[in-house]
């Protein structure tokens, strides 16, 4: 890390501090100074994203907003290559085919960045049974294939004995859109099924065997609450938020796991290849939670590629946003039911930011090092100030991570 002399890092944050707040700009320069962050995608991540928006649009003083679409991540994948979005959103990663042709046409990679952790958790409505009803992969197979179709069935007893199961008809809700959570869940089904792999397969979107189709995570989730005896796949976090029933799954380990922020970090806990593009559904982690994956960030390598940023001060908005979702704003993820990313994961993003470009120049390592030198101007001034008495440095309300100089 950079240091600074005291004084030095103390005339900076004051600075700073001037600048960002009463700087006696006309309002019309205030709306010049405004920038607008275009995403697309994945409905799973949805409510983490527009929490990092809100956050993110205050740390700026209203300077940045980021205007997030929640349409699926066959919708984000879509858009992002269409280039009508900055970034786009997605449980699924990018294809070597889609890698290839993005290489081609813009001369740069598609990088997929780990946002968050995805979680898919069954969720139902029978009457009577509350969340922790317990599935393996070989029932929930079989209940997706159409040939387990009532509760009371002697496979979903023998796991649940201590279960009052009605004699109630199963009715199976799925995705009709291209989404991520198919995606992790078909790749679960996939997993631990020869059956389900070559009859179904695993995608963003497949032909289902038997079952009706909903909307989004917001449409499976109204199917499953508007319908007695429904069984769906959800996010963990749209089920904790929408007051739904969920599972617990029997993992590789033969553990009986009920998902949790912990046990889905845990089922991540593996090594990662460079370009994060992996599944680790029906992880061999003995605690970890085994229908999980991440949700990837799509952004162009070579920003000026991208037609939906217009010129360089857009893309270097964009990466810092990137840069604070992986790292400050992870500290929204639990209290919205997101696990926070592991650590290998920030690391394998940073990597990929500083080779992010404008025009063949490494605007993304720009950045990172802007954001290095403020840290290291926090830290001595604060440490400065403290010594001589100054508080005029200090930034009341604030967290030591969540300063908005650093974003400014």
């Amino acid at each position: 890390m950079i240091r600074m002399k005291p004084a030095l890092a103390a005339a900076l944050i004051a600075i700073l501090a001037v600048s960002c707040g009463g700087n006696g700009d006309s309002p019309r320069e205030q709306r010049r100074d405004r920038v607008d962050i275009l995403g697309a995608g994945a409905t799973f991540p949805a409510p983490l994203i527009t929490a990092m928006a809100d956050e993110y649009r205050d740390l700026t003083r209203n300077r940045v907003t980021v205007n997030y679409q929640s349409i699926g991540s066959g919708g984000g994948i879509r858009q992002f290559i269409e280039q009508t979005v900055m970034f786009g959103m997605s449980e699924a990663f990018l294809s070597d085919d889609v890698m290839n042709n993005v290489e081609q046409a813009t001369g740069g990679r598609a990088f997929n960045m780990p946002i968050t952790l995805a979680d898919v958790v069954p969720t139902y409505n029978i009457p009577g049974v509350e969340s922790g009803l317990v599935f393996n992969g070989e029932l929930l197979v079989d209940i997706y294939m159409g040939d387990i179709t009532r509760w009371n069935h002697a496979r979903i007893r023998e796991l649940n004995p201590e279960v009052d199961l009605p004699n109630l008809p199963i009715t199976v809700v799925h995705r009709s859109d291209g989404s991520g959570t198919t995606n992790v869940w078909t790749s679960y089904l996939s997993r631990v099924s020869d059956r389900w792999r070559e009859r179904v397969g695993f995608a963003t979107s497949v032909n289902w065997p038997a079952g009706i189709g909903g909307n989004g995570n917001e449409g499976v989730a109204g199917a499953v609450q508007n319908t007695t005896g429904a069984i769906g796949y959800n996010s963990f976090a749209y089920a904790l938020l929408n007051n739904m029933s969920y599972g617990s799954v029997i993992n590789a380990a033969g553990n009986i796991i009920e998902p949790s922020f912990e046990a889905t970090s845990e089922a991540a806990n593996i090594e990662l290849p460079e370009d994060t593009r992996i599944l680790f559904t029906n992880t061999p982690a003995e605690n970890g939670y085994p229908i999980a994956g991440f949700a990837w960030m799509l952004v162009y390598e070579n920003l000026d590629a991208n037609n939906a940023i217009s010129d360089r001060r857009e893309a270097k908005e964009l990466i810092k946003f990137l840069v604070w979702s992986i790292t400050d704003g992870q500290e929204l993820s639990e209290m919205l039911g997101f696990a926070r990313l592991p650590e290998a994961a920030v690391e394998k993003s940073v990597q990929m930011i500083r080779q992010l470009k404008w025009n063949g120049e490494l605007i993304g390592q720009e950045v990172l090092d802007e954001q290095e030198l403020l840290s290291s101007a926090q830290e001595s001034g604060l440490s400065s100030a403290q010594e001589s008495g100054l508080s005029s440095v200090q930034q009341p309300g604030l967290s030591s991570k969540l300063r908005p100089e650093n974003y400014l």
